[in-house]
């Protein structure tokens, strides 16, 4: 049985009000009625705490975040059903969204919700959106290395030039995204074979933020990971972080692939009018533009909205053209097992 995820609450009476009765104690009484609109939401939490709120003041309605990981909070969904108290479905990308759409368990979104989102970052039959992106990047130590140091290709990591050079994290959603994104660009037998090359001459860390950390002290030439990491520590730390350097694929090489983040409203939701209602001014310029303006430094979709001068142009990018439908999360599991790496 898969473990329910964490509450969050987004009221400044409810957080008043946990501290003198347990967060148990409130959902199992129902101290407060039920909530207008429940979102399991996988994408950051401090992001979605940010933003909620003015969702909550503009609409008027009573949100409840339940805050979880990608998979994790798919497989909820999914072994849930029907009768999930979803009523929308965040994530930070976008297999995890394909697991519940597999499933049959979304609605079909209004135009309302799709309308302001390029159409590359929605599925054809329009059962979730993107609602922001993560450009795959590269990181490299200024004291070692050089921008023309660095591969053409994220598949030349794998090369045995680059062991004991390379650091990135195999056990998060982010970089099982990236994995997605081969597997569909590349097909099955170069994947593994990518993997096994990353296996014997990578260097696995902890998170992304370990990633970072590893190629600013110089204990690793390079590290994969998503722009935004880099350049909210430049922001946060600025001096203290200036020995490494991000480095974008090009030319629509799997190692520039966008990272997109989906919202769905469940089939099941018995509040589907506020559940189009979030969607819709999720995806809208107001909500893009906060999203845009906050610690996050993720990609609007939102054409009308756009992050500041210092992170590199959205449309400056080069992804691969990927049907964001069909990134499949479970066989990147699978091979990723096999490869020794989860």
């Amino acid at each position: 049985m898969t473990t329910s995820p964490r509450r969050t609450t987004t009221r400044a009476g409810v957080a008043l009000a946990a501290t003198l009765l347990t967060a148990s104690t409130l959902s199992g009484c129902g101290v407060f009625g039920s909530p207008d609109l429940v979102i399991y939401n996988a994408q950051h939490e401090q992001l979605l705490d940010e933003i909620v709120p003015l969702f909550e003041e503009e609409s008027g309605l009573d949100v409840e975040l339940r805050s979880g990981k990608d998979l994790e909070m798919a497989n909820q969904i999914v072994e849930e059903g029907e009768d999930s108290p979803a009523d929308v479905f965040l994530t930070e990308n976008s297999p995890a969204m394909s697991i519940v759409d597999n499933a049959g368990l979304f609605a079909e979104l209004p135009e309302s919700a799709t309308a302001t989102i390029p159409e590359q970052y929605v599925p054809a039959d329009r059962t979730w959106t993107g609602f922001l992106a993560r450009s795959t990047v590269a990181m490299y130590n200024t004291d070692t290395m050089t921008e023309a140091d660095m591969p053409a290709s994220i598949l030349d990591f794998a090369d045995p030039e680059w062991q004991g050079r390379v650091a990135f994290s195999p056990t998060g959603a982010d970089f099982q995204a990236i994995v997605s994104a081969v597997l569909e660009l590349e097909g099955e037998e170069a994947t593994a074979e990518w993997l096994a090359g990353l296996k014997a001459n990578g260097v696995i860390v902890q998170n992304n933020l370990v990633v970072m950390q590893s190629v600013d002290s110089g204990e690793v030439d390079a590290g994969i990971a998503y722009h935004y990491y880099w350049y909210r520590d430049r922001q946060e730390n600025g001096e203290d972080s200036d020995t490494s350097a991000l480095h974008f694929f090009g030319d629509q090489d799997p190692g520039a692939f966008l990272s997109i983040s989906g919202a769905g409203i469940l089939d099941s939701s018995e509040n589907k009018p506020a559940a189009e209602e979030f969607v819709t001014w999720l995806t809208g310029t107001e909500a893009q533009q906060a999203m845009a303006e906050s610690y996050a430094l993720e990609y609007p979709l939102n054409p009308d909205a756009s992050l500041a001068p210092e992170v590199k142009p959205f449309d400056e990018l080069e992804p691969p053209a990927v049907d964001v439908a069909s990134l499949n999360g479970p066989q990147v599991t699978e091979l990723m097992t096999a490869a020794g790496l989860l």
